[in-house]
């Protein structure tokens, strides 16, 4: 059952790698699966949530930066570098070893004019930088769940300015945990509302998407149509994404919308 993915790992705190079944797989102290890799197409993304995490891209809009909170067995950075020639990111990891073993045993690239990883504290480098990125994908899980510094309404804030006049944020949170509301408002508080869920299991991983400005057209045929067009150069079930944003969302039988235009429509 995937559950945490990562945020910090402390010095004594055990990073192993396992093979089964043709996937390799990342592991922080545990058993729990925190990234997941199949040997034989390695820049493909093994899980779920990763491939939901990528319909930033059903939303349109001039994106080229992305800033990524901690790296992990490299899935997404991976993935970017691979099938989005024209984003470029910058990764924050807090770990070395992290670094090291998503490079040797995840075929994470070298950094490059498209790629970089540093080696550093997501946190402060949020704080220090604002109006950076397009896209900003935080997955900051640990053994405990979602560190506190990562889901405070001053975290999200600080997200929120982190982020160009059209970007987004991507957050991945657990369905079931029991602080998944008080989340999700938070998140809701920051963005003003321009927030979007999209579910991957029962229970599972969630992706929310925030918007510092809500997307142009948010029609579903329009989304059905930029599905078909990516699904043609990524191998992401895009189309069944936008049912499930559709499912998962307030939303009539031509659109969706976002918590704050429902509102003022009801």
């Amino acid at each position: 059952m995937l559950r945490f993915t990562r945020h910090k790992v402390t010095a004594d705190e055990a990073v192993d790698v396992s093979e089964s079944n043709g996937v390799r797989a990342l592991h922080l102290g545990s058993v729990t699966i925190q990234s997941a890799m199949r040997i034989k197409d390695p820049f493909a993304l093994e899980l779920t949530y990763t491939r939901a995490m990528m319909c930033f891209l059903l939303f349109g809009g001039k994106l080229q930066q992305i800033l990524a909170i901690g790296l992990g067995g490299a899935s997404l950075a991976k993935y970017v570098h691979a099938y989005c020639p024209d984003l470029h990111q910058t990764v924050l990891e807090i770990s070395p070893k992290i670094i090291q073993i998503a490079r040797s045993q995840f075929y994470l690239p070298d950094n490059d004019a498209r790629l970089e990883v540093i080696e550093g504290d997501g946190l402060r480098y949020l704080a220090d930088h604002s109006a950076v990125a397009d896209v900003l994908f935080i997955d900051a899980f640990d053994g405990n769940g979602i560190p506190p510094d990562f889901c405070s309404p001053d975290f999200f804030d600080t997200c929120a300015n982190s982020l160009n006049a059209d970007g987004l944020m991507v957050i991945n949170l657990w369905g079931s945990d029991k602080k998944f509301d008080v989340y999700l408002q938070r998140i809701e508080q920051s963005f003003a509302g321009k927030v979007l869920i999209l579910p991957t299991g029962k229970p599972g991983n969630t992706a929310v998407f925030a918007f510092k400005r809500e997307p142009t057209d948010l029609r579903l045929a329009s989304l059905r149509n930029r599905a078909k067009e990516l699904e043609r150069t990524h191998k992401i079930e895009f189309l069944q994404f936008v049912e499930k944003l559709a499912e998962h969302n307030p939303s009539s039988s031509n659109r969706l919308f976002m918590s704050n235009a429902a509102a003022t429509s009801s």
